[in-house]
């Protein structure tokens, strides 16, 4: 399972991915692709974003059940804590 959100994004990233993914709520794309297929799409949305922000999740084989990645909004940050990921939130002063 494939989970992305978008945020202030073009519109012709959302149909890109609509090609792929269904879009069960603005901004949130849900679908089943291969792990070749989601890094691409990965690749082509942080192409197409300009200066949004986008989070893709999927079910993977680690101890949380899932993996993510973020691109854009200085404020949220992935931190590793022993191979548990959490998102670190930073304050706007120091950015």
């Amino acid at each position: 399972m494939l989970l992305m959100t978008l945020e202030k994004v073009p519109p012709r990233l959302r149909g890109y991915l609509s090609r792929w993914l269904v879009e069960i709520d603005t901004g949130v794309y849900v679908g089943r692709v291969s792990p070749v297929v989601r890094d691409l799409l990965w690749e082509k949305s942080v192409q197409l974003a300009g200066s949004g922000r986008l989070t893709q999740a999927w079910s993977a084989r680690t101890e949380q059940g899932y993996a993510f990645r973020l691109h854009g909004g200085a404020l949220r940050e992935p931190v590793d804590f022993d191979g548990l990921v959490l998102v670190a939130r930073r304050s706007k002063a120091d950015t």
